[in-house]
């Protein structure tokens, strides 16, 4: 069996250290083999040579011209490779904010995803309050968050909460403060996965 596991959430929320750290205990506990893709990672030096050309800004990752042309490529290219990977019998951890497509449902879609019913999904959704995640934006100096923090007002309207049948089947995991006992219990989420019926 192989696995799909999607760590979610907007920017500060821990995303990256949240997915290293259970790769190690994900392989123990299921003895498959993972890779991790994160979207900073494949897509980084990409898209810091192409704003670069278009806006003379390199760092840019949330003006209206990125979202509209580069972030749905990154985004397919990144579920792309993950399928190829699952077609190697390789499981998969997959970090980026995916925020749309968790408001849209469509990380639950098998046949939007194009991955089939052996595939065991688990969609995890990182968050903590915006203060917290504005002070760690703040904090890591990276320079691909400054037209983030340049325009925090513009970008916080895209922040949410997902609430109602976004919830449906969603593991949330909040990172502000969690314990041994919080991680252990979204490793045993993800390891009881199930493929679909």
């Amino acid at each position: 069996m192989t696995r799909l596991v999607f760590i979610c959430g907007h920017a500060g929320t821990g995303k990256t250290s949240l997915a290293k750290r259970l790769i190690g205990p994900l392989g123990r506990a299921t003895g498959e083999a993972f890779c991790l893709l994160d979207k900073d990672t494949l897509y980084g030096r990409y898209s810091s040579a192409a704003m670069g050309a278009l806006t003379h800004d390199p760092n840019d990752r949330d003006s209206p011209l990125y979202l509209k042309h580069l972030r749905d490529p990154e985004y397919q290219g990144l579920i792309d490779t993950a399928r190829e990977n699952l077609e190697l019998g390789v499981s998969v951890i997959v970090v980026g904010p995916l925020s749309r497509e968790i408001r849209d449902r469509r990380l639950f879609d098998r046949a939007w995803l194009n991955i089939g019913p052996k595939v065991a999904l688990s969609v995890v959704w990182v968050q903590t309050a915006e203060d917290t995640a504005h002070r760690r934006i703040i904090g890591r100096g990276n320079p691909n968050d400054a037209y983030k923090l340049a325009h925090w007002d513009e970008y916080r309207q895209r922040r949410f909460v997902p609430s109602g049948t976004q919830l449906e089947g969603l593991i949330v995991f909040d990172s502000t403060a969690p314990d041994e006992s919080d991680y252990d219990a979204l490793l045993q989420r993800i390891v009881q996965a199930a493929t679909t019926p």
